[in-house]
């Protein structure tokens, strides 16, 4: 059987797997659970390039799908995304097991594509964390070889899905990368090789780390908050039992129904341990093997820092904002969820060798046996739904007035359950779905503490705006020209001079008279524009065919090179 063969069918074994966990989620219409939000017919905004001053984290994932959604439907494109995350994780996963036997390589696979670690991300939503997870093997590969020739454009490559997914992503990936690099390489190269590592991710983060570091208001870091997003038990074996086995995600509704059980955790258990003991046992024959272990070590204490360590990471936090983006702990388990799926396949390959035919076969059916609740939608969790009909004329009222202004959404409130959404929470999906700036309440409510809000349009208007009745003549001041309810319509509305343009049984928008300006703590578009430049000529660089090379200062300057023909190519 050939290498193309196999990634066929690594890959087509990851399509079943997307098909069976996202069920009646493959229905027209959209899914929407927490921080996963697409809509119909989205436009290209000063939003969609993180320019209005909010945090970018949504950058330059929100360009990717509306740039596909210029070509499909919107809705097909979640769906084409979310499979994509099955399929890639698979086939990547496939590739790094060093046996040409296939039933190893899906084990691998498999355990990569169906494990709790995605299960509780899909579940919060995080598509875009979960597109650079799933291409993280083929980085850990790329990283090994960063000093043979083509290295740099490989990395590039294989950071790419990370890089759409935006900064958690590519900071998970670019870590599991730089800890790789260092230790695979010779000792007088690891600099070199780490040196060309942070270049590809500072190039590739570029769409979203100029506009915040322009922000009017600076990076955002509210130590406080390491407690609430800090790993937890949700299998008997505590936090970092639950870690070890790729769960202990913050959210607690965010695991799967019947995870944790005691039976199945235990079985669970069970199974990583031999994965990794199979793994330091029988993987030390590809280059990256220690590489990838010791991401997994590093990439599992960060993951448990804010649980057992969370003063240290407030202080961090304290020093440099920048250190937030490791609150969210459990993201980092997912170097060790590579380790996991390899050692699996190789404990596999060696039952294989010993003609246990049955068990490299079983092997990659336990993930799925030991947490069924994934498949049919998360267990019906997932499922499609259509934005009503008064959404779509609230749009054309709001895109269709020439006048300026931005749109407050009341009320108050950043998540929201909405009866047609059958009560999933879901981010505020308005200021995605309008083309104009939209206003919510930013701010992350938590077990009844909350993290303080970061956008400024939203700090000055949240004392009005929590009052459910905000004077018009303050929102008009602020340069706000609609306030939508898009929840419990007529508990809240502007007070004063405002006209009621549209009331139906899921929103009511109110025009404000005489609203101006609107644009406010805005991020420059020239230098985002130039970010995107050079990003976009970085991507370019790595596909081009390998007697050419284009790097930037960074890498050593705009050069063009012919092939050495003493340095041959793999």
């Amino acid at each position: 059987m050939t290498d193309r063969t196999r990634h066929l069918v690594a890959a087509l074994t990851g399509l079943g797997l997307g098909l069976a966990a996202l069920g009646p989620g493959l229905a027209p219409g959209f899914v929407l659970s927490y921080d996963m939000v697409f809509v119909p017919d989205p436009a290209f905004t000063r939003m969609t390039f993180g320019l209005t001053g909010v945090v970018p984290r949504h950058v330059p994932s929100d360009a990717f799908v509306t740039a596909l959604s210029t070509v499909f439907p919107a809705d097909a494109v979640q769906k084409l995304v979310l499979l994509a995350v099955f399929v890639t994780a698979c086939t990547s996963a496939a590739s790094l097991v060093p046996s040409p036997r296939l039933p190893p390589r899906l084990a691998a696979g498999v355990c990569y594509a169906w494990n709790p670690f995605v299960a509780e991300r899909l579940l919060l939503g995080q598509w875009a964390l979960l597109l650079g997870y799933a291409a993280l093997p083929w980085v850990v590969a790329a990283a090994a070889r960063t000093e043979e020739p083509g290295g740099g454009r490989r990395l590039v490559r294989t950071l790419l899905p990370a890089a759409i997914g935006g900064f958690a992503a590519l900071t998970v990936s670019a870590l599991t990368a730089l800890a790789v690099a260092l230790v695979s390489s010779a000792r007088v190269q690891r600099l070199r090789a780490g040196l060309r590592v942070v270049a590809a991710a500072g190039v590739l983060s570029l769409p979203w780390l100029i506009p915040g570091a322009l922000r009017p208001a600076g990076v955002p870091g509210d130590g406080t908050a390491v407690d609430l997003f800090a790993a937890r038990a949700d299998t008997p074996f505590g936090t970092l039992g639950s870690l070890l086995l790729l769960g202990g995600v913050w959210n607690g509704e965010t695991v799967p129904r019947g995870y944790g059980a005691p039976v199945t955790a235990t079985l669970w258990l069970l199974v990583v341990l031999i994965a990794l003991a199979a793994y330091w046992r029988w993987c030390r024959e590809p280059v990256w093997w220690r590489g990838a272990a010791v991401a997994a070590a590093i990439g599992f204490a960060v993951a448990a820092l804010g649980a057992v360590a969370a003063p240290v990471l407030q202080v961090l936090i304290d020093l440099w904002p920048g250190f937030a983006v490791l609150r969210d702990g459990q993201q980092y388990a997912a170097p060790l969820a590579v380790v996991v799926a390899v050692g699996l396949g190789a404990a596999a390959d060696r039952a294989a060798e010993a003609r246990w035919p049955g068990v490299a076969a079983g092997a990659a059916a336990v993930p799925v046996l030991l947490l069924p609740t994934l498949a049919w939608g998360a267990a019906g969790d997932l499922r499609s739904v259509r934005y009503p009909g008064d959404w779509a004329r609230a749009r054309q009222i709001i895109d269709g007035d020439p006048a300026s202004g931005d749109v407050l959404v009341l009320p108050w409130a950043s998540y929201r359950s909405y009866p047609w959404n059958h009560g999933r929470r879901v981010l505020d999906p308005l200021p995605r779905y309008l083309h104009r700036r939209v206003i919510v309440d930013d701010a992350v409510t938590v077990g009844g503490t909350t993290v303080a809000p970061e956008d400024p349009r939203a700090i000055r208007l949240a004392p009005a705006a929590r009052t459910g009745t905000p004077p018009a003549a303050t929102l008009r001041d602020e340069g706000v020209r609609y306030v939508v309810v898009d929840a419990e319509p007529g508990a809240n509305r502007p007070s004063g001079a405002a006209t009621e343009v549209l009331r139906g049984p899921d929103l009511v928008v109110y025009r404000i008279e005489g609203a101006g300006g609107g644009v406010r703590d805005a991020v420059p578009a020239a230098p985002a524009a130039a970010a995107w430049a050079v990003t976009s000529l970085a991507v370019f660089w790595s596909i081009l065919p390998s007697g050419t090379t284009l790097s930037f200062p960074l890498l050593g300057g705009i050069t063009r090179r012919r092939s050495d023909p003493r340095r041959r190519t793999p």
